[in-house]
C-alpha cells in the first residue's frame, strides 16, 4: 500500500464517520398520518427562517461531506488503479 492510498483511505474513513455523526445529530421530522392527509403546514416564524437554523446548517454540512465522500470513493475506484499500474 502506498502513502496516497493510506491518506485517501483515512480521508474516506473520516468523512464517513463525520457524515454518520452529523446525520445522527439531525432531528427527525414527525411523520404522522394526519398531517399527510390534511396537508397541514406550519407557517410559523421558525419555518420561514429555516435556512438559518441549526438543522439547516447540519443539512448543508451533510450535503458537502457527502459530495466529498462520493468524489473520494470515485477517485479511489477509477483513478488509483490507473496510477498504480
Amino acid at each position: 500500500m502506498g502513502v496516497l492510498e493510506i491518506i485517501l483511505g483515512s480521508a474516506v474513513l473520516l468523512a464517513s464517520v463525520i457524515i454518520t455523526v452529523i446525520c445522527l445529530m439531525q432531528e427527525q421530522k414527525p411523520q404522522n398520518a394526519t398531517a399527510a392527509l390534511t396537508g397541514a403546514s406550519n407557517d410559523s416564524f421558525y419555518d420561514k427562517n429555516r435556512g438559518r437554523t441549526k438543522e439547516a446548517r447540519l443539512r448543508k454540512v451533510t450535503f458537502w461531506f457527502s459530495i466529498v465522500f462520493f468524489v473520494l470513493i470515485l477517485f479511489m475506484d477509477i483513478v488509483m488503479p490507473l496510477l498504480t499500474k
